[in-house]
């Protein structure tokens, strides 16, 4: 009711309900509302919206214009919560920043009111926030335990568990990022292979796939025939069973990509397709949509590409290890199908390190790695793994790359590109001063790509190659998806989209369905939208989980002693290279060592909420 009425009010529409109209004449006594000439307008002392609570600050989002949102402090806040509709009176501020505190809280009593809390010391904290809750009574509450309550009555709506229990991490990350549609049981599935259409049979060529020695969601199978010199790549046909529309799909769109946390994957789509009838399964039949790639291995350029639907056998999944040591000529042992798939990516891997050095012209070559969190049976933090790009990540992902890239092509002038802009000059000069201040000398080149690999190279003859890469990287904008073709910059590419992994990513599936069509989505930019800002949500929300579970590790190692360096000046902050690198860390006694100074440090708290952890130089 209350948002109806200002909503009115702005729009000088006065034919209140008798609800309403009580509440207009109050506004109009206090002097919230005001008379100007013929009009009703919101005193200027005063500013009325809603609540949107950020991780240390508080957005006022103004309901009659957007552009006049304030933030607040969280003790302005009077008991209002994320989404509440306030009354908030502007305060003097000899900074002349516009300031406020809240004095009214609407509540529509049909609104679901909850919030994520803890208790310590018999008080309720919000576990987002660490906002102190106003709650009288306390007593049903458990000391050191996480509950969803309704933040009006207080009532408990779920006990969660014990804050040093770590199986409620997954909870806690999923709610927060409003992820908890995760949780639900899955739809039911009806899923055949039973395609009435002609395809085109691949099943006698010997495609294999090359994933983690995990993965159980097998998106992608490639085959060289050497021959002809032909590259196919076969990518599961998610479209085929997830019709648009339908309630397969509108979950597949909210959900937008798979969770992949330390210790499971949460995926887009239920198990039946994303581990059974859309993978790509060893020695199983299965629908794929195929791109079979023409290529000139003299001028390392694409002939010509074709792109129908088909059906395939993986004849072997194999492992990224287990091709590793293929490529280096360890071929452990082998039956005489596996030896010619061997020979035949050896010599598949020959090329695509061709067309990935002319493909580094343009674009980057990053030393990248990534830690993998490996948890007990507890859910505990046990141990990490550093993951690198070897041999047969590259070889996938030149094969990938090609198929994303002819993808692309072959969509219309407004369809759903993977861009990536160019960073801006106030980014690239920021990082010419910092690589600078490292000891590393570098000027601004001609150009940005130019710039970038000036740094590179001068980076290359100082033992701060992996660390300037890391600045560069910061450096980027971020890519996202669009409806027009921006290009990546990243990459090198002037057309790029994402096509090879439909399972658990709704980009490639829409594409799919574009491809099949030859016609865009009328809300396709609303799905470029929605989707990029998932992208981001879920790496924060696996962020979120990851920390939480190096914090539990801290906690549990206070006093210890960890070798560390220096990645923020101005926080202070430190992370974690030995023992269990990723650590983050806020130090209590730093004296402006340069950024990137390795030094020795001992946690000295932990907090599992917060996800601070708080250690000491030790000089």
């Amino acid at each position: 009711m209350y948002k109806e009425l200002f909503k009115k009010i702005i729009n000088q529409n006065f034919d209140f309900s008798e609800d309403e109209l009580k509440v207009f004449n109050k506004l109009i006594e206090n002097e919230v509302l005001i008379k100007i000439n013929d009009t009703i307008e919101i005193n200027s002392k005063y500013k009325i919206g809603t609540i949107k609570v950020e991780k240390n600050f508080v957005i006022l989002e103004d309901i009659s214009n957007e552009h006049k949102n304030i933030k607040l402090d969280f003790d302005s806040l009077n008991g209002a919560y994320e989404g509440d509709l306030v009354i908030a009176k502007k305060v003097f501020n000899p900074r002349s920043k516009v300031k406020a505190k809240i004095i009214e809280v609407f509540s529509d009593t049909n609104k679901k009111t909850e919030a994520l809390v803890y208790v310590k010391d018999k008080a309720l904290y919000t576990v987002k926030e660490s906002i102190l809750l106003h709650c009288k009574d306390t007593k049903k509450f458990k000391e050191n335990y996480v509950y969803l309550v309704d933040n009006k009555s207080y009532e408990i709506i779920l006990e969660i568990g014990e804050i040093n229990n770590p199986k409620i991490d997954e909870y806690i990350s999923l709610y927060l990022y409003k992820e908890l549609i995760r949780l639900e049981n899955e739809l039911e599935v009806e899923a055949k292979i039973d395609d009435k259409n002609q395809r085109v049979d691949l099943t006698h060529l010997n495609f294999t796939t090359i994933d983690p020695a995990s993965a159980k969601d097998h998106d992608d199978a490639i085959y060289y025939d050497e021959e002809n010199q032909i590259l196919y790549v076969a990518i599961a046909d998610v479209s085929y069973f997830v019709k648009e529309n339908s309630a397969l799909d509108k979950q597949a769109f909210l959900k937008s990509t798979s969770i992949y946390l330390p210790n499971r994957v949460l995926p887009m789509l239920p198990k039946k397709l994303s581990e059974n009838m859309c993978s790509l399964r060893e020695n199983e039949k299965r629908y794929a949509y195929v791109f079979e790639i023409h290529l000139d291995i003299k001028e390392l350029s694409v002939k010509k590409s074709k792109l129908y639907e088909a059906i395939i056998e993986s004849k072997r999944k194999f492992s990224y290890g287990r091709i590793d040591r293929v490529l280096d000529k360890k071929f452990d042992t082998f039956t005489t199908l596996e030896k010619t798939i061997f020979d035949s990516l050896i010599k598949l891997y020959e090329v695509t390190k061709a067309f990935r050095a002319k493909r580094l012209l343009k674009g980057y070559d990053f030393r990248s790695s990534e830690l993998r969190l490996k948890l007990n049976h507890k859910a505990e933090l046990e141990d990490i793994e550093e993951e690198f790009s070897t041999a047969s990540h590259q070889l996938v992902e030149e094969c990938m790359l090609l198929a994303n890239i002819e993808a692309s092509k072959k969509v219309n002038k407004v369809g759903i590109f993977r861009i990536h802009e160019e960073p801006p000059f106030k980014a690239i000069s920021q990082l010419i001063d910092d690589v600078n201040m490292l000891g590393v000398e570098v000027k601004l080149q001609g150009n940005v790509h130019d710039t970038i690999t000036h740094i590179q190279q001068k980076a290359k003859m100082s033992v701060l190659a992996k660390e300037i890469d890391e600045l560069i990287i910061h450096a980027q904008t971020q890519a996202k998806y669009s409806s027009k073709n921006l290009g990546h910059f990243g990459l090198g590419f002037d057309s790029y989209s994402h096509f090879t992994s439909p399972i658990r990513r709704y980009s490639d599936l829409v594409l799919h369905r574009m491809l099949k069509s030859k016609q865009t989505p009328a809300n396709i930019e609303e799905i470029c939208e929605h989707i990029s800002i998932q992208e981001r949500k879920v790496d924060q929300l696996v962020w979120d989980y990851e920390d939480r579970k190096y914090a539990r590790y801290a906690y549990k190692n206070i006093n210890e002693e960890f070798k560390a360096v220096i990645t923020d000046c101005e926080k202070g902050q430190a992370k974690i290279y030995s023992k269990i690198p990723g650590m983050k860390v806020v130090l209590d006694n730093y004296k402006g060592q340069n950024l990137y100074t390795k030094l020795r440090v001992v946690i000295k708290s932990a907090d599992i909420i917060t996800k601070q952890i708080v250690a000491s130089i030790k000089y």
